[in-house]
């Protein structure tokens, strides 16, 4: 009786660590979605902003509107969560954010800047130093990225998904940057 329980427990063991094969062209699907579905909904509302600030103004503006769009371009800065930003040479500027209320020095490394510690320095967002956050220009493509906290501890990006296919054993995530 116990003997056929192994079995089973054996099969299931060995039907879960069997190579899961991913659709080459998903990657591809994905991005044509998102473009579809970009061109439907128009600019973002940051992208809005910015073409409505660029255009010239015979007229100043008032102290109120000028501070309005201040405190929207703060709004921006300090949302939790990671930003896109429009980039030069059709890659895009993509801004990394990460809560790190101890740290005294954070840097963003990752498949964009060979792993290279000293190529991406992250600058602390908020007089206190618990926020930090670098704008990287990205071509279309997926990378892969960590943060580097003082100089020796490798966090994953909290909120982005988790990359499983490191091969040093320490802990990144992953973006895809989609094409224009």
């Amino acid at each position: 009786m116990f003997e056929q329980q192994e079995d089973v427990v054996d099969r299931i063991v060995r039907l879960l660590r069997r190579p899961i094969s991913v659709d080459p062209a998903l990657d591809g699907r994905v991005m044509q979605q998102i473009a579809e579905r970009r061109e439907r909904r128009g600019p973002s509302a940051a992208t809005a902003l910015w073409h409505w600030l660029a255009q010239p103004r015979p007229v100043p503006l008032s102290p109120l509107a000028g501070l309005a769009v201040a405190a929207g371009i703060a709004l921006l800065a300090v949302l939790p969560n990671t930003h896109w930003f429009g980039g030069a040479r059709g890659g895009r500027g993509f801004q990394f954010v990460l809560v790190a209320p101890y740290a005294a020095r954070v840097t963003v490394v990752g498949d964009f800047n060979d792993w290279d510690a000293a190529r991406t320095p992250m600058r602390p967002l908020r007089a206190d130093g618990t926020v930090w956050t670098a704008v990287v220009p990205l071509a279309p493509g997926r990378y892969r990225y960590a943060f580097l906290v003082d100089g020796s501890q490798w966090l994953a990006d909290p909120a982005a998904p988790v990359a499983f296919d490191d091969e040093y054993g320490t802990p990144s995530s992953v973006v895809t940057v989609g094409g224009s």
